[in-house]
């Protein structure tokens, strides 16, 4: 499977890189000495969906099904916190 790194600066309404590496979005996060949180997401395919084939999430409702909830949702296995450039967490 494929998967892209996405870095979301703090209070940040929209994603600022995509990268094909953690190992490059960290480095561009340690040269520009940002704060935010770096995700993989699974290449052409939705979050959502992904979880679900993975066994990491299961709709148990019908609110889990709807579209409002489907494009608020993001599978957080692998994130990574940063303060200033450096990884925090």
């Amino acid at each position: 499977m494929n998967f892209v790194w996405v870095f979301h600066g703090s209070g940040a309404q929209f994603a600022s890189g995509v990268f094909s590496s953690k190992e490059r979005a960290e480095t561009w996060i340690a040269d520009h000495r940002l704060s935010g949180l770096l995700t993989r997401y699974p290449l052409d395919e939705g979050a959502y969906q992904w979880a679900i084939s993975q066994g990491t999430f299961k709709p148990k409702r019908d609110d889990e099904k709807t579209a409002a909830f489907i494009e608020r949702f993001a599978d957080g296995s692998v994130h990574y916190h940063y303060e200033a450039g450096i990884r925090v967490g």
